[in-house]
């Protein structure tokens, strides 16, 4: 289980996320066993990405800023063949969203772009009713978009939703299970990604890790909404990460 191979192996994931998941995220890789870094200060970013194992470029509140620090450090990761994951948080909420996704994409290498179905709809060029940073409404093939942006962009693709999708643009595997209280609080989305770039750090097939890991989210939240109480279940989110990669299982 790929979850019991973060905590043998304890990478260091260097998150440049957004502040309003920083928290509740670093928890989450601590409970995993591995260890996290958010540094997103332009002159320290390529020294911290050097250090790391993997790199987490998360636009949840992004500014000038912090973008030219992601491309730097995204750059940097390229350099020394270190996972990069991108969470294009909201893409589709404004012009400026999708122009720095567009940047990102045409600038850096990514190994992995973890989204919910609206964010993929837009990278894609498909129309869609997009809700904020929320995943939205329309209709749309998610398997066959999927495998044209992981062709197009030489990356996997992660799709999360009610059924996530996991695809390297050739092969493919749907994911089901969780609960939909996932939904109800913040961060569990971005925590997930932090959690696929120290999946990217371990040995084996990164589609089939990406695939098992997918299974442990949707069973932790399935675990975690035993709690009727929703300020209860990120915790209970935490301590079922932290069970499950113990080889607590039940």
């Amino acid at each position: 289980m790929p979850i019991k191979q973060i905590r043998k192996k304890k990478p260091l994931i260097h998150c440049m996320t957004n502040y309003v998941v920083a928290n509740f995220t670093a928890n989450g890789l601590l409970a995993i066993g591995a260890s996290p870094v958010m540094a997103d200060e332009v002159t320290e970013v390529e020294e911290m990405v050097a250090i790391a194992n993997a790199l987490l470029i998360n636009i949840g509140t992004i500014n000038i800023r912090t973008k030219e620090a992601m491309l730097l450090a995204g750059k940097k990761a390229n350099k020394l063949g270190t996972p990069v994951v991108l969470d294009p948080v909201g893409v589709g909420a404004t012009k400026f969203r999708q122009q720095v996704i567009n940047e990102l994409l045409e600038s850096v290498r990514f190994d992995l772009l973890r989204c919910n179905v609206g964010e993929l709809a837009v990278i894609a060029g498909v129309s869609w009713e997009v809700k904020g940073v929320d995943s939205g409404e329309g209709e749309m093939d998610i398997a066959k978009v999927a495998a044209h942006v992981s062709k197009k962009w030489n990356c996997l693709v992660v799709v999360t939703g009610a059924t996530d999708y996991v695809t390297d643009g050739d092969n493919g595997f749907w994911v089901p299970g969780g609960h939909i209280q996932m939904t109800e609080v913040t961060g569990t989305g971005c925590l997930l990604s932090a959690i696929c770039a120290a999946v990217l750090t371990l040995e084996g097939e990164p589609l089939l890790n990406l695939r098992d890991v997918l299974q442990v989210y949707k069973k932790v939240s399935e675990q975690a909404v035993l709690s009727p109480l929703l300020g209860s279940f990120q915790i209970e989110v935490l301590n079922s990460l932290h069970r499950l990669s113990r080889g607590e299982d039940n």
